[in-house]
């Protein structure tokens, strides 16, 4: 796989300097397009110790305009990072559109160093592919770079370095322990690269026993790819969209939604549950979990009444509502999965989620926010990212709160004659009412595509508001009792 890059490929000062000047010139005028141009750009450098990645990003930070560079020398995560999904930190570095994000020491860095067999691989090396692939599919130039030095190439800059008192500081033990693997990282690269070199997110391998060389390779190869992109049109504005249609019968329909509970009841299963759920909460930092709730369901169904009752029996250091409205500026220049992944818990905390990420396959899908393809792509880019919070400890809990056209009027009509309800009922709420049919077949759809074993939805029958908030606390006990096995209720429900 490196063959070509062991041919001892060379460039001369006089070639260089040159080369330099028109090559900085084109890269900053492709920069400055890029502000305008409506996607950002994601560079990867990786490679062997002693391969020139910090030279090389001192190059480019020097050669671009760095106001429009944001650049990332991960190292080892801290604890707040380790106590979330592994991707997180990452996701929260990315750069808005317009701009340029250098990583060294990416997503990519511990499975190059990684120990055990390929197949142990597999698993984080699909979810960079889908996180790769989530972001081309948004707009995002992805750019990866593999520094390569032969073994003997290595030995030379490092004995070099210790030799100068100057540089003597930067060849560590570390750096002569990894050369006495090479041959085991180098097969382990061959792997990694192979697995993750796809049509949307490739990898370029760059020679790098000569800095000259190296420098101007990647400088022209990003240069290329801006351009590129640049030359690109506008996409088209997205057509109306085809507002769907339910079958006659459904999963929401077949919902009994007469289900209620008395004031009795209902108070025995508030106390009951959220005694409960306060106990089991406690336990997800001891077994390094955390809990995401997601509410979702038509306006006035109740979601906020509910995420109160679930609210009251938690410790509130440990938990947080995240209300979800239309998307800020800020997080429009993102992947729109961004937004959602800067707020996941650490363990043993909680984030509510009041409405979420499946916005992008009801509101953003029957209003026209997103295009045809992104909503129906974005399915699988939810289930991706659920599996990955699941596979990392967190405890995920879907609500589908339900409702009927009836009752929504009711309740509507309630909040209008009401002073300290009426902040609640707005135009877009009148206007959604009248695609009525469009959501519920839209939420259908959503059921089906995104009811994972790691993320089932549950669907509550909310006419009642008392019988849907002891129906959500009692899920929500149940969901998490199962971690530590089934209880004898849990046992008795099964039979039944």
């Amino acid at each position: 796989m490196f063959d070509s890059a062991e041919l001892g490929q060379s460039l001369d000062k006089a070639s260089f300097k040159a080369r330099e000047p028109e090559l900085r010139e084109a890269l900053l005028e492709a920069q400055f397009d890029l502000r305008d141009a409506g996607f950002s750009v994601v560079v990867v450098i990786a490679g062997m110790e002693g391969s020139g990645k910090g030279e090389l990003l001192h190059r480019l930070l020097e050669w671009l305009d760095a106001r429009g560079v944001a650049a990332h020398a991960m190292r080892a995560p801290s604890d707040e990072e380790r106590e979330r999904p592994a991707l997180w930190r990452f996701w929260r570095r990315l750069p808005r559109r317009g701009r340029i994000g250098v990583f060294l020491g990416s997503w990519y860095a511990d499975l190059f160093l990684s120990e055990g067999s390929e197949s142990k691989l597999e698993s984080p090396l699909r979810r960079i592919v889908e996180f790769e692939d989530l972001l081309a599919d948004d707009g995002t130039l992805v750019l990866k770079f593999w520094l390569h030095v032969t073994k003997k190439n290595q030995r030379k800059r490092f004995e070099k370095r210790a030799e100068d008192p100057h540089d003597a500081w930067r060849v560590t033990k570390r750096d002569w322990d990894l050369h006495e693997r090479y041959d085991e990282l180098i097969e382990r690269a061959t792997h990694v690269l192979r697995r993750t070199d796809t049509g949307t997110a490739p990898w370029e391998i760059v020679e790098a026993s000569n800095a000259r060389f190296r420098d101007v390779t990647v400088a022209e190869r990003l240069l290329a790819a801006l351009e590129e992109r640049l030359a690109r049109p506008a996409p088209e504005p997205p057509a109306a969209p085809e507002l769907p249609v339910p079958p006659a019968v459904n999963l929401l329909s077949s919902l009994d939604l007469e289900k209620r509970l008395d004031e009795d009841e209902y108070e025995q299963g508030l106390d009951r549950y959220q005694g409960r759920l306060g106990l089991l909460v406690r336990e997800l930092a001891e077994t390094k979990r955390s809990l995401v709730l997601v509410f979702e369901g038509p306006d006035a169904a109740g979601k906020g009444g509910a995420i109160r009752r679930v609210t009251r029996a938690l410790d509130a250091r440990f938990y947080r509502v995240v209300p979800i409205g239309a998307p800020t500026e800020e997080e429009r220049a993102h992947p729109y999965l961004w937004r959602f992944w800067r707020h996941l818990p650490r363990y043993g905390e909680v984030r509510v989620f009041d409405r979420s990420w499946y916005g992008r396959v009801l509101v953003e899908r029957i209003e026209g926010f997103a295009t045809p393809e992104e909503h129906r792509r974005a399915y699988g880019e939810i289930n991706a990212f659920e599996e990955a919070l699941a596979d990392d400890g967190v405890v995920i809990v879907k609500f589908w709160l339900a409702i009927d056209e009836a009752e929504q009027l009711r309740r509507f009509e309630a909040r209008e004659r009401t002073g300290y309800k009426r902040h609640k009922i707005t135009a877009d709420d009148w206007r959604n009412r009248e695609k009525w049919a469009a959501y519920e077949a839209a939420a259908c759809e959503m059921f089906e595509r995104t009811s994972t074993r790691a993320a089932p939805w549950t669907l509550v029958a909310a006419n009642d508001k008392r019988h849907a908030r002891v129906e959500v606390l009692r899920t929500v006990c149940e969901r998490l009792e199962e971690l530590r096995g089934p209880t004898d209720e849990g046992k008795k429900r099964k039979k039944r």
